[in-house]
């Protein structure tokens, strides 16, 4: 035991003193760490007064797959073929929703668990899509636990349009872990750049918050996200936040005790009550404008919920959002929770719903 204890100081100090595994993603500038993408045929888009935009958690390509973090299944890993067929069914929904910009969340470049297929650039030779930023929130070249292996997962930001000053910010890590656990998990972050549609700029923003802490670790990473979009509201310029906020609305009526959560207490991947958060996005529904509404919501919560981890269930409460200090079009901001027209049905591709919105370019400054 003594020699155990020994082996795990140093291992920590190791750890600490040269990162091995290269998974410290914040010690790198913001210029290494947000990676730019082209599509190999680029179509130039033509002029809308309107702007299509989308977010969505796409779950790594992994489908329905019963992994191990949802408690359903043990899975750790998938095959080319898997990743592929999954993809095309992604991509297939993306092109049939036609957005002019996309944000994603878990979305892998470099993994062991995803066959090693760039995701990014699939996505951008699969549809209309002609540029893409991507920065990680979980990146590194052998994580031990569960056969993982190499990771490199993160967000990414979609356009038809050019994309520039792409740029990372770190926030805070889950302090309520240990340092070893820490050094391997998630590192998550605010990933944007500046879209220049039509001539005009807009700056978009990718977020993805920490699921499972209860130590406040997640309120402290809304407000630092709120922070910095009202930053660039006070300058006068123009914005879109999106990402998966894991959290759900003010005045949610269901707000803990999911049917879907079978991981129990004693699980590392246990939906904790988000009871504790049901004020904290408030302040972005005060300043902003929400692609739903407070008052759709609170009218009919179901009709926005957008994500459930059974695949056999339906969707059950709302993590995703898209706000701006710019203008949506009335109620044009959707949840897409079944198949659409001609599409494929959506709770077969991710354990999230896509939600989308139409923005009005007319009043963004140049």
């Amino acid at each position: 035991m003594k020699k155990y204890s020994l082996f795990l100081i140093l291992f920590i100090f190791t750890l600490s003193a040269c990162d091995p595994f290269h998974n410290v993603i914040e010690k790198e500038s913001d210029e290494k760490t947000a990676i730019y993408y082209e599509a190999k045929n680029i179509v130039s888009p033509s002029e809308t007064p309107t702007l299509k935009f989308v977010t969505w958690n796409v779950k790594f390509g992994g489908g329905r797959i019963d992994f191990f973090f949802d408690c359903y299944g043990d899975r750790v890993l998938m095959s080319a073929e898997e990743v592929k067929t999954n993809m095309k069914g992604l991509t297939d929904q993306i092109k049939l929703m036609d957005p002019d910009i996309i944000v994603v969340q878990e979305i892998d470049i470099d993994s062991k668990r995803t066959a090693y297929i760039d995701q990014v650039q699939q996505i951008l030779d699969n549809t209309d899509l002609n540029y893409a930023v991507y920065a990680s929130q979980w990146k590194s070249d052998y994580v031990p636990s569960d056969g993982i292996g190499r990771i490199n997962s993160g967000n990414a930001i979609f356009s038809k349009y050019k994309l520039t000053d792409a740029k990372r910010t770190a926030l805070p890590l889950i302090s309520e872990q240990s340092g070893v656990v820490q050094y391997f998990y998630l590192r998550r972050n605010i990933l944007n750049a500046t879209a220049d549609v039509n001539g005009k700029e807009i700056i978009i923003y990718d977020t993805h918050t920490a699921a499972f802490a209860q130590d406040g670790t997640r309120q402290k990473q809304l407000s630092l996200i709120k922070e910095a979009v009202d930053k660039v509201n006070a300058a006068g310029k123009n914005f879109i936040l999106a990402g998966d906020f894991n959290t759900i609305p003010p005045k949610s009526v269901k707000f803990d005790n999911f049917d879907d959560d079978k991981c129990g207490e004693s699980s590392d991947f246990d939906t904790p009550s988000f009871e504790p958060d049901l004020n904290i996005l408030q302040p972005y529904y005060d300043s902003y404008e929400a692609a739903i509404s407070q008052a759709r919501y609170e009218a009919d919560n179901s009709k926005y919920f957008s994500h459930t981890t059974n695949k056999n269930g339906f969707w059950n409460r709302k993590l995703d959002y898209i706000f701006t200090n710019g203008d949506f079009i009335d109620n044009s901001g959707k949840v897409h929770q079944t198949a659409d027209a001609g599409g494929v049905e959506l709770m077969k591709l991710s354990d999230h719903a896509p939600v989308s919105v139409t923005y009005t370019i007319a009043g963004v400054k140049k």
